[in-house]
Parts: C-alpha cells; structure tokens; sequence
C-alpha cells in the first residue's frame, strides 16, 4: 500500500500493536484502507467478521493483521519495553522446540486460512510472514502439485500458520500428517471462489474439525453459490462489512471497449503489449496463452505465460518474472484472474472477453489497487458483440464500444512509452531454475523498480548478444572440424590407393601362407604402421565400393587373374626357383602337389579366394572357366537386385529357391498346392 487520504485512520489508531505497526510502518504502510479501518475493531476483538468488498480493496491485509495479533497475544505488551518482549518472544519459541522434541508430537496449527488457488495461497503467506516473524512464529503453505516431502517438513518443524488450499490439507489430515484440533483462528478467502470452484464441500468437511469458539473471518466478494450457508452453518453472530459492491465501478479504473477485425487484432494486441509499464494480457484457453506469449517473445516483447497446464515450478518463475520487472507482459487465463496481486499493473488487456460477468470483475481487478489508476482494454470480434454488450451489462460497466486499428490515438495513448525489442529472451536468464520465488514481502519502491527494469533490459539484451556470438563461433568451430576430417580422410585414401599398388608382389612365409611383401620378416615397419595400413585399405575398401557395383574396380578378380596367369604362388604352391622341379622328389609327393593345384585350380574356376562355399555371383566381372586349352569369361548380366535376392536366399534358406516346404499351425507338413494356367488350389 503507498497510503491513503489524510482523513484515513493510522492502524495504531484502530488498535493494531505496537510491533505491528513498526513492520508496517517498515513496508511504507501507515494508514487503512476502508474494508481494513472498519473491520480491525471487531476482528482485533475476537468477534466473527463477513467482509464482502471488491477485488484489490486490501482484504488480505485486513484479516492478516488481526490472525497474527490474535495467536501473538502478550498482556501489557505497550508498556514494556523491546528488550523484554525479545526475551518473551525467545522464551515461547524454545518451549515450542521443546514440545517439539516429544515422542508423541502432531503438529498441530493455531492459525488456518484457506484460499482457492496456489497463487493466492503464496500471495497471503507473503503478506502474513513479515507478520508472523516479529511474533517469532513460522508460517507455511499446503497446496497441490508439487511434492509432500517440504509440507510435512515444515509441519513438523511446528508451522503456527497453514495458508492452504481444501484439496491437498484433506489429503494431509487424511495421513494423521496434522490435526486441526487447535486452531485458535480459521479465514476463508475468496469463498465466492470457491464455490465456483466446487470447493464448498471440503471446506465445510475441514470447518466440522475445527473447535467451535474459535475465531472465524470470511471475505468474499458475494454470497451466493451456497456462500451463505457457510456463514450461516460456522460463523457465530457474524459482524457484516460491506465497503464496495462487486460489480461497482472503480473510479481509478477506465474502460475501454475496442471492436477490432480479426486481421486487425495481432497488430492491436502487440501495440498494446509494447509498453513499459505492467500489463496483463487475459485469453480464455490455455493454448491460447501458450500461443500469444511465444508469438509476443519471437517479436522482440518478452512475456510470461501463467496457465493451468504448468507446474507449481514453472507458475512461481513466470510469476517472480512478472512482479520483479523482469518481464513487462503477462499472459494469463482466468487462473490469475484472482490471487495476483501485483502493484503497478497499469494496464489489464481482455484479448478474448470472458463468458461470464464474475471473471470480467475479476480480471479488471487485477489494475488499479491500492490506490492506483490503471486501465481495462476489452476486445471485441464483430461475432462477439452480442454477448460482451450482454457481460457488460450484468457487470454494471457503461461503456460506449469503438472502433479501432492499431495506429489510432485512443490505442498509443495506453501504450505510453515503447519499450525497446529484446529478441532471444528466455525465462533461464532472469529466473534460473532452482531459483527462489520473488516478489514476496516488501516491494521495491517506484524509482528503485524503474532502475531495474532499465537494467534488467540491459542485461537481457547482453546476454543475447554473448548467445548469439557464442552460437557463431561453435557453428564455425564445427565447421572447420569437419573440413579437417574429411582432409585426413582424403590423405588416408591416397595411402591406401599407394599401398594397394605397390603391395601387388606376393611372398611366402615358412608355412607356405602368402603375405605383402612389404610386411614380411624384415620388421620393416612398426605395429603401428601395420595398424595404420590395415586402416588405411579397409577405408580403401569402403570407398571403391561404387566402382566394383559398377565393375570399374575389383581388387579380388585382379587377384585371381594374377594367380591364374602365375600357378606357381597359388596356396599350398611352391615356387620353383631352379625352373624345374626336383627331379628327386618321391612320386608320393608329386601326387600330393598335384592333387594340392587341383584343388586350387577348381577353387579359382568356381571364382572363390581362400574361403571355400561362398559363391560370388557376377562379382567383378564374372566366372573364369578353364577346360584343358579352352579360356572362357562368363558374365552374370542380372541386375544387382536379382544378385542380391540370391544372396539373402542362400544365406537364409542354404538355396536359392527359398523355402521348400511350408509348416502349418499343428506341426504337418503339407506341400505347395499344384497350380496351372490360372488355376488355384486346383479349382477355375
């Protein structure tokens, strides 16, 4: 709060304490709004209270206060001094360890308020912790989506204050994680909220838990949906508090009804966005939101999105982005509609006007509070006139609809100042992740929020500058990486092409194996030569793959021409140095040679090097066939498919007929039925 008029009652005046006042007064708020000057008295006092006011009058201060107050009590605390009411406050909080420390400890809080959303939830509990603290007690909050293990830590560390929400304390009191027992002080917030959102049930099931002549404060902004049988069923003699109609028009706030075209409306919607200041941008679906917030940031205007399809996680950093300047825009479904509570939100856009007139309250509330001026912009399609005239209706606002573009005064003049473009924006440079949520207690003042803003798109700008710089240089590092790859790729080719001609000459070892004679006996190279060159040709290999499909290149039929052309360095050969062979070798041996080139001389004409059964169909050339003086070539002139097809057939089935039989279900074979000239299973 910046304050009120002069006429406004100072909260020492209505009886607040002394240590609460100096919080306060350390926050910049000295004086009461209306909703919290009138019901303090009675709430200070213990007695049941039903405020019924508008969004954003200050209703979430008006119950912190006297819930603190109320479970803080200390008798004569105005006429003692600091010193001694430190050491009371010490004295409290070891006993409180102390009971802690038993074997039979529940926790069990004394102070309960029960809020509809997560956001909501987070917002009181940082309003009430600054409270709470000078009291020397904790506070904690208990909602869905995210994990157990933090609320039942902070129960058992002895939280004295839940904000809650019905769901997730049910499921809670469901696991004796807690009792209600002993709550001293219950609120309900937005309980018109709840009702829309079916929450009544539990919360009448948590209020049935908690001790009858306990304190009980209700703030909602209207009392149907079953509301005032809330009141009626829990709150005793209740003093009834109405500073503003819900539906009654703020003076502070302007609104402005723009009926656009639907190729108009982006170049509106983005004029609207640009500001400076704090704007919310309202859809109605959640891909909606998704999809304007990604097309706003791809524009150079950084915005946060706040919908229900993210987690708890992702809602406070897109939030702590939006309340601590960060970003500008917020682009949000009705899930913000109630519980954001951002001062200096100047501007509220209802992108698609809401279905009924609640919400459109409701969203207009999120401008001018605490005493602000702010502005409603709702637009319209030509379609949607009937039912906004109709919403506008029942929500009490008079407004004359006009027709606008986006370059027209009526729409710069709430633009105000243009906010310079900041392209490559993302939410890890000004909320990383595992960050803690901002935006909480004490606020920055108006010209300490300016500097850091200013900053803030300084920083962001910088930081995609270094990104993109960064991006440049990895992408030329990646460049010139591949370009000295495919150069030693190239160099290792060369050497394998060098190595294949001069290792064309074949020698014998001792066991009669053939081997280069450039890798012979003589250790003429090291092992890690010998490494490199069996590299070397299998790259050689790899890459005249495409000259031996196209018969251009094929090191094994040069092979097997050479052995033919040269008998003598087959396998099992031995070569004749003298020109003849000994004419005293024993007929035995001659056998043996002579049945040893035999089967050499049928392995060369079946086409097969050193791996016998393996057939190569056509490869290089074709079949060489040797009949006594007879020298034929036999090509295989089938396409590669067909040569392929035999090969997969010989390697699955031993043939190249495929299977020869077929099994059925029960294990019988039977054979392949007789067919004929269009016959089938032997019927026409």
């Amino acid at each position: 709060m910046n304050g009120g008029e002069d006429t406004a009652p100072t909260f020492g005046e209505l009886g607040v304490p002394g240590p609460l006042v100096r919080v306060l007064a350390a926050d910049g708020k000295k004086t009461a709004f209306p909703i919290q000057s009138d019901t303090l008295p009675d709430s200070l006092a213990g007695r049941d209270v039903l405020g019924r006011g508008r969004t954003g009058s200050g209703k979430t201060l008006a119950f912190s206060i006297p819930l603190v107050a109320r479970l803080g009590s200390y008798d004569s605390l105005g006429e003692i001094a600091m010193s001694e009411f430190r050491r009371e406050m010490k004295r409290r909080k070891q006993a409180r360890l102390e009971e802690r420390q038993s074997d039979d400890f529940l926790p069990h809080p004394r102070g309960l308020v029960l809020a509809p959303t997560r956001e909501l939830a987070n917002q009181i509990n940082d309003v009430l912790l600054p409270l709470a603290r000078m009291y020397g007690m904790t506070t904690t909050t208990i909602y869905g989506g995210v994990k157990y293990t933090r609320q039942i830590r902070d129960l058992n560390a002895g939280a004295d204050i839940l904000v809650a929400c019905p769901g997730r304390l049910e499921d809670l009191l469901h696991q004796k994680a807690l009792t209600l027992s002993s709550v001293e002080v219950v609120v309900i917030d937005e309980a018109d909220e709840m009702a829309d959102m079916g929450f009544l049930p539990p919360v009448k099931r948590l209020l049935e838990q908690i001790r009858p002549d306990a304190q009980h404060m209700l703030f909602s902004a209207t009392l149907d949906h079953g509301v005032d049988e809330v009141v009626n069923l829990f709150l005793h003699d209740p003093k009834v508090h109405s500073v503003d109609e819900p539906s009654a028009d703020s003076d502070l706030m302007t609104h402005h009804v723009f009926e656009v075209t639907r190729a108009e409306k982006p170049a509106i919607v983005r004029a609207l966005a640009s500001g400076t200041e704090q704007r919310i941008l309202f859809t109605r679906t959640k891909f909606q939101a998704k999809k304007l917030a990604k097309s706003l940031t791809q524009s150079g205007i950084p915005a946060a999105e706040l919908h229900g399809n993210l987690n708890q996680n992702q809602r406070d950093r897109n939030l702590a982005a939006f309340e601590s300047g960060d970003v500008h825009v917020l682009v949000a479904t009705d899930v913000a509609a109630r519980g954001i509570d951002v001062s200096g939100v100047d501007l509220v856009v209802q992108v698609e006007p809401p279905d009924d007139p609640k919400s459109f309250v409701h969203r207009s509330g999120r401008t001018a509070r605490a005493g602000r001026t702010g502005d409603v912009v709702t637009l319209v399609l030509p379609e949607q006139r009937r039912d906004a005239r109709r919403t506008l209706k029942f929500a009490g606002i008079k407004v004359k609809p006009m027709a606008v573009t986006h370059d027209l005064p009526e729409v710069t003049e709430l633009v105000g100042e243009t906010a310079p473009a900041v392209y490559g924006w993302n939410l890890d440079q000004s909320q990383p992740v595992g960050g803690q949520r901002r935006g909480g207690g004490a606020k920055q003042s108006q010209s300490g929020a300016g500097k850091g803003k200013q900053k803030n798109k300084v920083d962001a700008a910088e930081q995609a500058e270094r990104a993109r710089r960064a991006e440049q240089e990895d992408k030329a590092r990646k460049k010139e990486r591949r370009r000295r790859r495919a150069a030693e790729r190239a160099e290792r080719a060369a050497q394998a092409n060098l190595a294949q001609v001069e290792g064309e000459s074949v020698d014998f070892d001792k066991n009669g194996e053939y081997r280069d004679s450039r890798r012979n006996g003589h250790n003429e190279h090291s092992a890690r030569d010998e490494r490199d060159d069996r590299g070397a040709r299998k790259t050689q290999s790899n890459r005249n793959r495409a000259e031996r499909r196209a018969h251009l290149s094929d090191p094994q039929a040069e092979r097997r021409d050479y052995l033919f052309e040269h008998p003598e360095e087959r396998r099992g050969g031995r070569p004749d140095v003298t020109g003849k062979r000994r004419k005293d070798r024993s007929e035995d041996e001659r056998q043996r040679d002579g049945r040893r080139h035999g089967e050499n001389r049928r392995d060369i004409e079946r086409g097969e090097t050193g791996r016998p059964g393996k057939r190569r169909n056509g490869e290089g050339g074709g079949k060489r066939i040797h009949r006594k003086d007879e020298n034929r070539i036999i090509v295989d002139e089938r396409g590669e498919a067909a040569k392929r097809h035999e090969r997969r057939m010989m390697a699955k089935y031993g043939n190249t007929e495929g299977p020869q039989r077929r099994h059925s279900k029960h294990g019988k074979t039977h054979r392949a039925p007789f067919r004929m000239g269009g016959t089938r299973n032997g019927r026409r």
